[in-house]
């Protein structure tokens, strides 16, 4: 939908109140360069309120900054850092991880934030990237080092705001997770058929995690940037470990 690499900066969004550097609220009128509409623009729309925009051009440190004026503008006690699809807990060298690049910045700015910050991974392997084994065995070197918190499945009544959700945010990842809840197994197609979910009920999941385990274990590509002091430096260290990024994929491709 952006017609230009990598994520948008603050001062290139229209329609976005501002509430602390390096982040924003969305509404249904935010737009971005080109006039597209963030994913969180639908989502205010869905659920009627603001949703919350974060400038991750400055790196991990700058990110922290921005999550915790977030937090402290909206009254937060707790930070939750989602990822769909689990490849947040990417080593870094599984054949079909492609976009590691924004997720391990963000988690390694729960390492400088002083709101208290838990990360999750909803819908394992539902972006096609880390598989449905991969992703659970992350989870498995997080119980080993006393990290996985625990695990909820949807409920019906999320499953339903997801549902109307999906309905009006272009999404796959969080689709597959929707699909897998009303019952659907199997492979399932995304990508216009380039990759293939393997759907089980286990893609209707959530497994919670402690963030700083999480980067000193699986959450190799975050450990690596936890230095970075732009995403273009979190970017080029990736890169220099033969890591591809989304960022890299889409400066190739402008």
């Amino acid at each position: 939908m952006d017609p230009l690499p990598g994520p948008r900066r603050l001062d290139e969004i229209s329609g976005a109140q501002v509430i602390a550097p390096g982040a924003a609220l969305a509404g249904p009128d935010t737009t971005g360069a080109g006039g597209f509409s963030f994913a969180e623009s639908h989502m205010a729309r869905v659920l009627g309120a603001p949703t919350v925009l974060i400038d991750p051009t400055g790196g991990p440190r700058a990110a922290a900054v921005a999550l915790d004026g977030a937090a402290a503008h909206l009254g937060c006690d707790l930070v939750a850092l989602v990822d769909v699809g689990g490849d947040v807990l990417g080593h870094g060298h599984e054949p079909n991880l492609a976009s590691p690049l924004c997720d391990a910045v963000l988690l390694a700015a729960s390492a400088y934030m002083t709101t208290p910050a838990i990360g999750a991974v909803f819908g394992p392997a539902c972006d096609g990237e880390l598989s449905p084994a991969e992703v659970l065995e992350r989870i498995g070197e997080l119980a080993a080092a006393g990290g996985w918190l625990g695990t909820w499945g949807l409920t019906p009544g999320v499953t339903t705001l997801l549902e109307t959700a999906v309905a009006q945010v272009p999404t796959e990842a969080s689709a597959q997770a929707l699909l897998a809840a009303r019952g659907r197994t199997g492979p399932s197609p995304i990508r216009d058929g380039r990759r293939h979910v393997e759907l089980s009920p286990v893609c209707a999941l959530t497994f919670f995690f402690d963030c700083a385990i999480a980067i000193a274990g699986p959450a190799r590509c975050a450990a690596a940037v936890l230095g970075a002091g732009s995403l273009e430096e979190a970017n080029a260290i990736l890169l220099a470990a033969g890591i591809r990024t989304e960022l890299g994929w889409e400066q190739a491709h402008a």
